[in-house]
């Protein structure tokens, strides 16, 4: 009796090379913002115009492509986050921070955003636009360094001791300075249940960030507010303030989501 392939012959066995080739532009088109045409992927892949193009056509009429109105770049849409969604865990996490995340920007006046882990990253997930007439905010889809931000800072601090060790190695690499300086962040983090430092980004705007916490006590997403001091007047809180009604905005989605505070002893 035949059995199944094993390692190397069961990747050979059940190579599907449409479906190959799909991945491959959906993961090259993610690092080009601006797109690319179809002769651009190609060279970029190592593959004939003629094969980019059959799978390209399919991808767009499923509209997980678009072509650009005015030249013949193509550009992932929105639809390939929806469905990343609809099949992770994030979908549910963003539909109970939908309500919790529209009162925290209406009360605060700016905007908040939601971060979960991705691959040696974090990426945002969802956002809540600032209600006032200016405002600062991060776009859906984009990913944050997890070593410098603030809402990378409260995901390693509250995910599973097994899984910080691994990121910290893989992000600190053979930098024993940087790793003992993430180290110390994340204890500080820790200690105090959220975090708050100047952004890594944006001269002026100081992060503030709270841990989401899943059913099993661990951290699922950062809720994290850029906090702007607007100089018209029209700020409802202040950074202490903010930082209150984040946190508690957050203990509320965590709430929703099955989670109950350990008891203290």
């Amino acid at each position: 009796m035949t059995g199944e392939p094993k390692g190397g012959d069961r990747k050979r066995s059940y190579a599907a090379p449409a479906l190959e080739k799909g991945i491959e532009i959906i993961e090259l088109l993610a690092s080009a913002p601006t797109g690319l045409t179809v002769s651009e992927m190609a060279q970029r892949l190592g593959r004939s115009i003629g094969e980019i193009f059959r799978i390209v056509i399919v991808m767009e009429a499923r509209n997980w492509l678009r072509k650009g109105p005015k030249d013949d770049r193509y550009t992932v849409t929105y639809r390939v986050l929806e469905a990343a969604f609809r099949a992770t865990p994030a979908h549910g996490l963003t539909m109970a921070a939908a309500v919790p995340m529209q009162e925290l920007a209406d009360a605060i006046n700016l905007s908040c955003h939601l971060v979960v882990v991705g691959e040696g990253c974090g990426l945002v997930v969802k956002r809540q636009e600032s209600p006032g007439q200016v405002g600062f905010g991060v776009r859906l889809g984009v990913s944050v360094d997890l070593v410098t931000s603030c809402s990378g800072h409260v995901l390693l601090a509250f995910m599973p001791e097994a899984q910080r060790e691994a990121l910290v190695t893989e992000l600190t690499g053979s930098n024993p300075a940087a790793e003992r300086t993430l180290r110390q962040r994340i204890a500080t983090v820790r200690a105090q249940g959220y975090e708050m430092q100047p952004s890594a980004r944006v001269a002026g705007v100081t992060d503030l960030s709270a841990p989401i916490f899943g059913f099993e006590g661990h951290a699922v997403a950062a809720l994290t507010v850029p906090y702007l001091v607007m100089i018209d007047g029209c700020q409802p809180t202040d950074i202490d303030q903010t930082r209150d009604r984040l946190r508690e905005t957050a203990e509320r989605i965590s709430s929703d989501l099955g989670w109950v505070p350990a008891a203290v002893g």
